[in-house]
Protein backbone atom coordinates (compact mmCIF):
# COMPACT_ATOMS: atom_id res chain seq x y z
CA UNK A 1 0.00 0.00 0.00
CA UNK A 2 1.34 3.07 -1.11
CA UNK A 3 2.03 5.96 1.55
CA UNK A 4 2.32 10.01 1.33
CA UNK A 5 4.20 12.10 3.65
CA UNK A 6 1.68 15.48 4.18
CA UNK A 7 0.78 17.63 7.43
CA UNK A 8 -2.49 18.68 8.48
CA UNK A 9 -2.77 22.26 9.79
CA UNK A 10 -5.97 22.25 12.33
CA UNK A 11 -7.16 25.65 13.80
CA UNK A 12 -9.26 25.07 17.28
CA UNK A 13 -11.81 27.80 18.09
CA UNK A 14 -14.03 26.06 20.30
CA UNK A 15 -12.62 24.02 23.23
CA UNK A 16 -15.71 22.20 23.74
CA UNK A 17 -14.17 19.82 20.42
CA UNK A 18 -10.65 18.92 22.18
CA UNK A 19 -12.25 15.86 23.50
CA UNK A 20 -13.51 14.55 20.02
CA UNK A 21 -10.85 15.99 17.83
CA UNK A 22 -8.22 14.27 19.99
CA UNK A 23 -10.50 11.09 19.74
CA UNK A 24 -10.38 11.17 16.15
CA UNK A 25 -6.20 11.52 16.33
CA UNK A 26 -6.02 8.77 18.33
CA UNK A 27 -8.32 6.80 15.95
CA UNK A 28 -5.50 7.37 13.71
CA UNK A 29 -2.68 7.03 15.73
CA UNK A 30 -0.76 4.51 13.66
CA UNK A 31 0.08 6.62 10.62
CA UNK A 32 1.05 9.76 13.07
CA UNK A 33 4.38 10.76 13.00
CA UNK A 34 4.05 13.85 15.55
CA UNK A 35 1.97 16.75 16.35
CA UNK A 36 2.34 19.84 17.64
CA UNK A 37 -0.19 22.18 19.75
CA UNK A 38 0.21 25.57 20.52
CA UNK A 39 -2.13 27.35 22.43
CA UNK A 40 -2.36 31.39 21.76
CA UNK A 41 -4.66 32.38 24.58
CA UNK A 42 -4.38 36.15 22.94
CA UNK A 43 -7.08 35.18 19.75
CA UNK A 44 -8.27 32.21 22.41
CA UNK A 45 -7.69 29.71 19.83
CA UNK A 46 -4.99 26.10 19.49
CA UNK A 47 -2.94 25.90 17.00
CA UNK A 48 -2.00 22.10 15.92
CA UNK A 49 0.17 20.49 13.52
CA UNK A 50 0.15 16.81 12.43
CA UNK A 51 2.58 15.32 10.65
CA UNK A 52 1.61 11.98 8.86
CA UNK A 53 2.83 9.10 6.88
CA UNK A 54 -0.63 7.62 5.70
CA UNK A 55 -2.61 6.26 2.23
CA UNK A 56 -3.71 9.46 0.95
CA UNK A 57 -7.20 7.87 1.66
CA UNK A 58 -6.43 7.81 5.64
CA UNK A 59 -4.68 11.19 5.21
CA UNK A 60 -8.16 12.90 3.37
CA UNK A 61 -10.67 10.88 5.89
CA UNK A 62 -8.89 12.43 8.82
CA UNK A 63 -8.64 15.38 7.79
CA UNK A 64 -12.35 15.38 6.72
CA UNK A 65 -13.19 14.06 10.34
CA UNK A 66 -11.77 17.20 12.07
CA UNK A 67 -12.82 19.88 9.97
CA UNK A 68 -16.72 18.58 9.90
CA UNK A 69 -16.15 19.12 13.92
CA UNK A 70 -17.65 22.47 15.07
CA UNK A 71 -15.30 25.06 15.60
CA UNK A 72 -12.29 23.31 14.30
CA UNK A 73 -11.13 23.60 10.43
CA UNK A 74 -7.91 22.03 8.81
CA UNK A 75 -6.14 22.38 5.65
CA UNK A 76 -3.78 19.29 4.41
CA UNK A 77 -0.64 19.70 2.84
CA UNK A 78 0.62 16.60 0.84
CA UNK A 79 4.38 16.07 -0.46
CA UNK A 80 5.94 14.49 -2.95
CA UNK A 81 7.10 11.85 -0.92
CA UNK A 82 5.83 8.40 -1.57
CA UNK A 83 6.26 5.29 -0.26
Amino acid sequence: METRVAVIGIIVEKAEAVEELNGILHEYRDYIIGRMGVPYKARGVNVISVAMDAPEDAISALAGKVGNLEGVSAKTAYSNVRG
